[in-house]
């Protein structure tokens, strides 16, 4: 069969990002320390010429590598909210590898890795594609954990994350194995006409494929890898993790469950009500004791996980739609959220205990105000856009008839947003500390960007609601 190149097409934002990855890295090995700041320079250029050639490409489903991989209005939605997030995250970290005396070349190039293969996540539409785009992805993501590898806690964060992601990859290969053995075949949509009648290999099979995603999204039980990472990995890392991969193994999570298992929706919808409702309860509960920002944010971000996955246990178009809204949402809050993570330094150096932000209002009017918007928005109060993420989950379950699981997550959100008005309480009501070092300007332009997103989305959401949809019926 000749080679066409049309055949590519679909596939060329991930091209572009490895082929300039690979750039990147002969640059770097000619120039040495002489490019440690062009080269995340150069990363960003390129993420925002993928976005550009997504929104680029001619719509409706493409289909490339014999239909293992697709570039449909769900994918399209998923890798330009993947990419947005990896963009923020590097903007972000420029000033603080350089503050650290950490600006190496191979950061950005990682990031890049890493973003190719969370966009082919989301694009997979089988299950050798499926880990192909999960392997790429988690390898860079296990050696950015541990980037600061003088630093006894990165490494550790670096190690933790290895081990326990290498486990749950074997998982996931275990239950990609039993899958394409009962129903003979590796893609997704042969496993849905092969699947119309559960067994109990397809069950187990289902059973371990769900496990490797939980633990990717940091659903409980499979949380555990979560605050320790969170804690020790490098501050631009963490933001990184909160945000983009897990944009991307949500993606996946969704596809699978609805493209490979439209005819057993009962088996799994057990399964992702079960890791729901432990995620909403124990990111509620566990979070209030902390005193560590950077580990609240990871107990907030299981949490999220398992609103988001509300939706999803609904099974439904309108549930999907729930899923995509509340992942757009949630980015622009853990961003936001982030960028003044990024900001807390004094004399030099990097403070994370949530006691540190005493009297911001005092020092920093302007971030209080930004970061108590995102935090009331966190924990779902009206009218910000977190409260229109929550509502249309929430929805979507009880026109599924999922009522005890929508009880359950409204009771969760009442439960968190006590952890997150105090260190509103902290910010306003406490004796001022030594005011933080001068934000610097990346930190400013991504805080006020999602800070007003998340202030004035009740006024126009339409555009993203409507997208929601349009892309959540791409996969039924």
């Amino acid at each position: 069969m000749q080679f066409d190149p049309q055949m590519l097409l679909p596939a060329l934002p991930e091209i572009v990002l490895l082929a300039g990855a690979l750039v990147l890295v002969l640059l770097g090995a000619a120039a040495g320390d002489r490019l440690k700041g062009a080269v995340d320079g150069l990363a960003l250029l390129l993420l925002v010429g993928a976005i550009g050639l997504l929104l680029w490409l001619p719509a409706g489903p493409l289909v490339a590598f014999g239909g293992s991989f697709v570039l449909d209005d769900f994918a399209r939605f998923f890798k330009i909210l993947a990419l947005v997030g990896t963009a923020a995250t590097l903007f972000m970290s420029v000033d603080f590898w350089r503050r650290e005396n950490l600006d190496r070349f191979e950061y950005g190039i990682l990031v890049l890795l890493a973003s190719a293969g969370m966009m082919v996540l989301i694009s997979a539409r089988d299950l050798i594609m499926l880990y192909l785009g999960l392997e790429l992805m988690s390898l860079s993501l296990y050696v950015i954990a541990a980037f600061d590898r003088d630093n006894l806690r990165s490494s550790e964060a670096g190690l933790k994350y290895f081990v326990l992601g290498a486990l749950s990859s074997g998982m996931l290969l275990y239950g990609a194995s039993l899958l394409s053995g009962f129903t003979w075949t590796l893609a997704l949509d042969g496993i849905a006409q092969a699947a119309k009648e559960p067994s109990i290999g397809l069950v187990f099979g289902i059973v371990f494929l769900f496990t490797g995603f939980a633990f990717k999204v940091s659903a409980v039980p499979f949380h555990m890898w979560t605050p320790d990472v969170y804690e020790g990995a490098p501050t631009p890392v963490t933001a990184f993790f909160a945000a983009a991969p897990k944009v991307a193994a949500i993606a996946v999570f969704v596809r699978v469950s609805i493209e490979a298992f439209p005819q057993v929706v009962s088996q799994w919808q057990q399964i992702v009500i079960f890791v729901s409702i432990a995620s909403m309860v124990l990111g509620a509960f566990a979070a209030i004791g902390q005193r560590n920002i950077k580990r609240l944010m990871a107990y907030s971000s299981i949490g999220h996980v398992g609103f988001a996955l509300v939706g999803l246990s609904a099974g439904t178009v309108a549930g999907v739609q729930g899923v995509i809204v509340y992942m757009t949402i949630y980015l622009a809050m853990t961003l936001g959220t982030f960028a003044v993570i990024l900001a807390m330094r004094r004399q030099g150096k990097m403070v994370e205990e949530i006691d540190e932000l005493a009297g911001l209002s005092r020092t920093h009017p302007t971030m209080a105000f930004m970061l108590a918007a995102l935090l009331f928005s966190l924990a779902g109060i009206p009218p910000l856009a977190g409260f229109f993420a929550k509502f249309y989950v929430f929805l979507a379950a009880i026109e599924a008839g999922l009522y005890v699981l929508a009880v359950i997550g409204v009771l969760a959100s009442v439960v968190g947003a006590y952890y997150y008005l105090r260190i509103v309480k902290i910010m306003y009501m406490d004796e001022p500390k030594e005011s933080f070092e001068p934000v610097p300007a990346p930190l400013v332009l991504v805080l006020g960007v999602t800070g007003l997103f998340t202030i004035l989305f009740f006024v126009y959401p339409a555009p993203i609601v409507a997208a929601a949809e349009i892309a959540a019926k791409s996969i039924f």
